[in-house]
């Protein structure tokens, strides 16, 4: 788990040591920390509302479903909202239909949040049982809300550009390629995104 500073800390050292290109980002940018969100239904719910919008419009809509719904929302009474609801808070029907789908799944137990498969393979075929979510939005929650170091969301875009961008291919690196240029960074390929991410969002002057 890299939910500690200790712990991401050895993750970033393994990483400089196999590759001369992160250890050069640590020292031009820093070392960054770990990203921590808390576990459960409503991360989740969080990825769903923001699929296809920007980091603003997403961050406006979450905000009216937790004031209409509770924060975290309540799952028995999103389990009853209906589309036109949950549409006047702009979600659009399909996430709606996403939501409850988490939800139920959720409040009836058979999706045990706090009890996923230790292989990380299992649990992220667990999660996107869910309707709404996919292999990168299971990663993510894998990565951020468990702690688990060694899951790699080799599928996002900026992952992929910066990575490839320090490796030093001509063309943005496919997901296939990425993974299986990564499984020399195991077990902290996880961290290995953070640190894309690092230098993906920092501006030097």
């Amino acid at each position: 788990m890299v939910h500690s500073p200790e712990e991401f800390g050895r993750g970033l050292d393994h990483l400089a040591s196999a590759e001369p290109s992160f250890a050069a980002v640590l020292e031009r940018l820093g070392r960054p920390g770990p990203r921590v969100h808390p576990r459960g239904a409503a991360a989740l719910m969080r990825t769903i509302v923001g699929q296809q919008v920007s980091v603003a419009a997403a961050d406006s809509m979450w905000g009216k479903l937790t004031a209409a719904y509770g924060d975290p929302p309540d799952l028995e009474r999103l389990l009853s909202a209906t589309d036109e609801e949950l549409r006047a808070l702009g979600q659009s029907r399909q996430k709606a239909g996403y939501l409850r789908s988490l939800a139920a799944l959720t409040h009836s137990g058979e999706l045990d949040l706090d009890a996923l498969p230790v292989e990380d393979e299992e649990a992220i075929a667990h999660l996107t049982r869910v309707k709404g979510i996919g292999r990168w939005s299971a990663e993510i929650y894998l990565l951020f809300a468990e702690g688990r170091g060694d899951v790699f969301p080799a599928g996002d875009l900026a992952v992929q550009i910066e990575l490839g961008r320090l490796l030093g291919t001509d063309e943005r690196p496919s997901e296939k390629w990425l993974r299986e240029r990564a499984a020399e960074w195991s077990p902290y390929r996880g961290v290995a995104a953070v640190l894309a991410w690092h230098s993906y969002n920092t501006k030097v002057l």
